[in-house]
């Protein structure tokens, strides 16, 4: 079931304008562009936050990178 949140965004007049213009095509209301804009950031973002969460509790388990491979990856870098 769906619900409804107000969100209030600042928008800089090129991005309202660029908005507007999406909105006058059809089927395209400025909820269904935001709803749209939305389900993909959280789907980009939610798997690096899982990948963030499981790295910190490596590290609180002691699991660190040993000096050599730390330097093993920067070797192939250049760095």
């Amino acid at each position: 079931m769906s619900r409804t949140v107000h969100i209030a965004v600042e928008l800089t007049p090129e991005l309202e304008h660029k908005l507007h213009e999406l909105a006058a095509l059809p089927g395209q209301s400025l909820a269904l562009i935001a709803q749209d804009a939305l389900k993909h950031y959280v789907a980009w973002r939610s798997p690096q936050l899982a990948d963030l969460a499981e790295a910190i509790a490596a590290a609180d388990r002691g699991e660190f990178a040993s000096d050599e491979e730390v330097n093993a990856v920067l070797s192939r870098y250049d760095a």
